[in-house]
């Protein structure tokens, strides 16, 4: 009785998945966004893709790599006036067509979802450029002696949390030139600052490269980040769409899949032609000899 209500509250309540894909048409991101669909009609949920600007910053002379892209995550607090659960996703993540529903695994709706990155790399430099900005924090946790700090690059939030409500794009103006990885961090911060509740989700939500190549494509959430599984982060969108059409091939149009490859490959001559600025031809000569992905 029990199971078949909790089941029934599943169904009623209005879930979102929500990504980013502001800024040129890319073929990684294409082949991302049909994973989400396919993945949304799955968990029975409403697609929601970004692609432009409502959170305007000004970034100028940056300290580290920033986006003015990243501010659009503080959209997700008008999704949660319309649903009841998002997930928000980075377009640069594949979700498996065999992935398990992340709703029901991690159903409380106080909580907060996201992967511990902390307990796998160091992140106390950023920690503490943070805090010396916005103020020290006594009650920043731990696990394993090494400070918790969640990827941003899934996130599992209900209406419950307060965490977009506190959110403010003053402070993300504020952080945005000084710190690493600023609005991840920053939510980073208002999780522990305000006492929210959250939890760390399985890296099979949220397999990253540094946890090496070995058998990465059987997680429910393949992650490219940083150089995507390749030795290069030249080749991270032909490594990503060469997954997608090998994880997809029974799901996906045949001719969809060729041309989300070829422009993957295409992507990569054009990336590899402005940098070493030799003739397009040459470079796809040498490279359909000698380069691996």
């Amino acid at each position: 009785m029990v199971s078949s209500i909790l089941l029934y509250m599943d169904t009623m309540m209005k879930k979102a998945i929500f990504t980013l894909a502001i800024g040129d048409e890319n073929p990684m991101y294409r082949a991302a966004l049909l994973s989400f669909e396919q993945y949304a009609k799955k968990v029975g949920a409403d697609l929601i893709v970004s692609k432009e600007f409502h959170y305007p910053i000004t970034i100028k002379d940056p300290q580290h790599t920033a986006s003015p892209a990243w501010t659009e995550k503080l959209y997700i607090k008008e999704l949660l006036k319309q649903y009841d659960r998002v997930l928000y996703v980075d377009a640069d993540i594949i979700i498996q067509p065999d992935a398990e529903n992340i709703f029901d695994v991690y159903d409380d709706v106080n909580t907060v979802y996201l992967f511990n990155e902390g307990e796998h790399l160091e992140r106390q430099n950023v920690i503490d450029k943070i805090t010396s900005i916005m103020g020290p924090l006594d009650n920043w946790p731990a696990v394993n002696n090494r400070p918790v700090y969640y990827n941003l690059g899934c996130m599992l939030i209900s209406k419950q949390s307060r965490l977009f409500d506190i959110a403010k794009l003053e402070d993300l103006q504020l952080l945005c030139n000084h710190i690493k990885y600023y609005e991840q961090t920053y939510v980073n911060y208002l999780l522990h600052r305000d006492g929210l509740a959250h939890q760390s989700i399985s890296p099979k939500f949220n397999r990253m490269d540094f946890m090496g190549p070995k058998n990465y494509r059987d997680a429910s959430f393949i992650h490219y980040a940083g150089r995507g599984y390749s030795n290069s982060s030249l080749k991270r969108e032909v490594r990503f769409v060469n997954d997608f059409c090998e994880l997809f091939k029974d799901h996906i149009d045949d001719q969809v899949l060729a041309d989300i490859k070829q422009s993957g490959w295409d992507l990569f001559i054009n990336k590899v032609q402005q940098r070493y600025k030799l003739p397009k031809p040459i470079i796809n000569a040498i490279a359909k000899r000698f380069v691996t992905i």
